[in-house]
């Protein structure tokens, strides 16, 4: 994602101001949107409070979301691909070694779910009710779910080449499904769950949980 600077190499040229300030304007509402849903919850945001917080007039917010929805997904697809950065570098930290692999990912997981304001919001929407963002977060074409299910399956395939395809992608389905579910409700020893679902993703591999 841009930092909100016109970004330069040696052979290219600045981008134009409006395309700038468009790129600006976009990361600002993003940034008050993350904000608002992680101070009262998504359902509670509204265009006008983005509109002031991020100091841009509705009528620009809608022509670069389209709607409220669009911005939910904007943002989505924000915290989406911050958390996908983090969880590669876990993983190409342990390559190689599966079952401590995925120990580190489920626990970079569960402990983004404690300190992410955002996400943080929106799990604990979902346990006294509903949150409009949830399901961009589950069960979206692009969001969370499925992108950390083709990184892991695309992992796996390079950590263990020899087991089948389809065991691979039981075993990454697995692996995200069982995470969301300690992220929605811990277990009352949650040290314990990476180790947990780890064990289980070998099982499901065939492989051997140490190796």
């Amino acid at each position: 994602m841009s930092d909100g600077h016109a970004s330069t190499t040696p052979h290219s040229r600045p981008d134009p101001p409006r395309v700038a300030w468009r790129r600006q304007m976009r990361e600002r509402v993003i940034t008050e949107a993350k904000s608002l849903a992680a101070e009262d919850g998504w359902d509670r945001v509204r265009v006008a409070d983005l509109a002031l917080r991020a100091d841009v007039s509705r009528p620009s917010i809608y022509k670069e979301f389209g709607d409220r929805a669009g911005i939910g997904r904007a943002l989505v697809e924000h915290e989406t691909d911050a958390f996908l950065i983090g969880l590669t570098a876990i993983l190409d930290a342990h390559r190689g070694r599966l079952a401590p692999a995925l120990e580190a990912a489920v626990a970079h997981a569960l402990e983004q779910a404690a300190v992410n304001p955002f996400i943080g919001a929106v799990l604990t929407a979902t346990r006294g009710g509903t949150d409009a963002l949830l399901p961009f977060l589950t069960s979206r074409p692009e969001p969370v779910f499925s992108s950390t299910r083709r990184l892991l399956c695309a992992w796996l395939g390079e950590t263990v080449p020899h087991t089948a395809e389809d065991r691979r992608s039981a075993a990454a389905d697995l692996a995200v499904r069982l995470t969301l579910s300690h992220m929605l409700l811990p277990a009352h020893d949650p040290g314990a769950t990476p180790q947990h679902i780890a064990r289980t993703v070998c099982a499901v591999l065939g492989v051997p949980e140490r190796n």
